[in-house]
């Protein structure tokens, strides 16, 4: 079923099943497998995937008090890789390369910049902001509020909160800064700001600001050192800051990387 109000690029596929609804665009080379829901309102760029039972567009909670969708635009940048049984609401923007795992919730009023991986399971709060190159693995939760700057690696099971008194009407998101690494089944708590280059150690229950470049472990979690002088057990070698020694589909990829964010810092200027 497509509305005849949709507008379709060349060389796009809509396998059985597929519903694309009112006011959809659906760019060049676009993939909609089987038993999709594409709701009014939705941009799709080109080059996308979009696995089978994903819903695009969710309905708002607006839609219920009269059973009426209403405008809530959904746009999704070019060369996306959605996989199956997504749900992504209405008002959301979402960058180039955005690659999801499977059942990834993505809620309204999202915010994701280019070159953005969220894995299998993650649950995506409203009113959330994403920046660029953020990878997060699988099952993590989001809180609404939250903002996670460019460059930042959350691995599987961390928790961001909000609500430092639940239940209640207060809401103070996480913020985690450019180049921060959160590991594994870590919780933050409402209001937690993790600072650049910080590192969070796996399962710390983080109750207070982490300083710049300070690894911190423990519940709650304390600092235990400096980033800079973290070592590679098995080899010696320093580990952080990660970025340079790691550049796998990073801009700074088969460069050095201080030589990089020089010549980024003077094309700002």
């Amino acid at each position: 079923m497509i509305h005849p109000s949709a507008k379709i690029g060349d060389n796009v596929i809509i396998k059985e099943g597929s519903i694309i609804g009112e006011n959809v665009v659906l760019e060049d080379n676009v993939y909609i497998d089987y038993k999709c829901i594409i709701r009014d309102n939705v941009q799709i760029g080109e080059g996308s995937f979009i696995g089978a039972n994903c819903v695009l567009g969710e309905y708002l909670y607006d839609f219920y008090s009269d059973f009426k969708n209403k405008e809530h635009i959904l746009t999704i940048g070019k060369r996306a890789i959605i996989r199956t049984d997504n749900v992504i609401y209405g008002n959301t923007v979402i960058g180039d390369n955005f690659q999801s795992g499977h059942k990834v919730t993505i809620r309204e009023n999202t915010l994701i910049g280019n070159n953005v991986r969220i894995g299998t399971l993650c649950d995506i709060a409203h009113h959330v902001k994403i920046g660029n190159f953020v990878s997060m693995h699988s099952s993590c939760f989001i809180c609404e509020e939250s903002i996670i700057d460019d460059y930042v690696w959350i691995f599987p099971n961390v928790s961001l909160t909000n609500d430092p008194y639940p239940p209640s009407d207060i809401l103070l998101g996480v913020r985690i800064h450019s180049f921060a690494v959160i590991a594994a089944k870590s919780l933050l708590l409402p209001g937690i700001n993790v600072y650049e280059g910080a590192v969070v150690g796996g399962g710390a229950v983080v109750t207070k600001d982490v300083e710049a470049k300070t690894v911190v472990a423990g519940n709650p979690a304390k600092p235990i050192g400096r980033v800079d002088t973290l070592k590679n057990r098995f080899t010696g070698e320093l580990v952080y800051p990660w970025q340079n020694r790691f550049d796998r589909g990073m801009p700074w990829q088969g460069k050095d990387f201080d030589i990089w964010l020089s010549n980024c810092e003077k094309s700002k200027k």
